[in-house]
């Protein structure tokens, strides 16, 4: 397990699942009986090895429980792959918008589209040099990496659409694919829309079974109610209805929260004893 800030990745053993997976797919993990059933995308995949990749930032009750977790460390349940693959076929010029950590997932997918000979270029942002991950891991496979950083820490000062938006006026892209927030998702396929330039985005909502029994992680793309779990999580940038998506992430924000607080509590006393 390598540490970031708040950053934590995890190399899991799991031989059937990494036999199977392919790039843009997910697992759902439960780390115990008491735990909520929480997505993740796979940041890498390694067949050989029989292990699979994964990377979440503490920010909730599950995740924060993980960032405990040391080498050997059980998880109870990982049900996967779950999901569509991204689409992978040469199309020529390729750009990748990764914003954080979904920079991670893109890395899989970087390496398929290189390999099916296009031309690939990354754009990582992050909030601050700091946070930037995979840099080296994704000059490794892409012919060219673009970084922005909020900040201006490293690469240039500004968000990944003042990158993106620089390769569209060269007329250098043929494919956009992006993986980050909701809201950077939402601006890259506003940025690309006008070029033109198709763009899949990869979409992350509120999600349980995975499966497509609970229709938690329903999305409206193009008018119509789609699943992300077995639809996609690969959806057209341009069709996706951004502000309704975003509305149902809110959902369980108080729910969240306040199985957050009971965890720190229950946590904190524990350590004391």
């Amino acid at each position: 397990m390598v540490r970031f800030p708040d950053i934590y990745y995890y190399r899991v053993e799991a031989p059937l699942i990494a036999r199977k997976a392919k790039p843009g797919q997910f697992v759902i993990i439960r780390i115990d009986r008491e735990g909520e059933r929480i997505p993740l995308s796979l940041a890498d995949i390694d067949a050989a090895q029989g292990t699979i990749s994964l990377m979440v930032m503490s920010v909730g009750k599950t995740t924060s429980q993980m960032s405990t977790f040391g080498q050997g460390d059980d998880i109870l349940d990982v049900c996967g792959p779950l999901g569509q693959p991204t689409h992978i076929e040469k199309v020529g010029r390729v750009a990748l918008v990764g914003g954080g950590f979904g920079v991670a997932p893109l890395y899989p997918i970087a390496k398929a589209f290189k390999a099916e000979g296009n031309e690939v270029t990354a754009i990582l942002g992050a909030r601050s040099k700091d946070l930037l991950i995979y840099e080296e891991e994704m000059r490794a496979v892409c012919d060219a990496v673009l970084v922005t950083t909020d900040d201006g820490s490293a690469g240039l000062k500004g968000v990944v659409t003042d990158a993106l938006t620089l390769k569209l006026q060269q007329k250098a892209v043929d494919l956009v694919v992006a993986i980050g927030p909701p809201i950077m998702m939402k601006f890259v396929s506003l940025t690309s829309l006008p070029f033109g330039v198709k763009t899949i985005v990869s979409l992350n909502p509120i999600m349980v079974d995975g499966t497509g029994m609970c229709g938690g992680c329903r999305v409206l793309v193009g008018g119509q109610t789609r699943f992300a779990c077995t639809d996609g999580p690969d959806f057209d940038g341009h069709a996706v209805d951004w502000d309704v998506l975003m509305s149902r992430q809110k959902i369980y924000v108080n729910d969240e929260k306040k199985s957050f607080e009971e965890w720190k509590k229950r946590h904190s006393g524990a350590a004391c004893e």
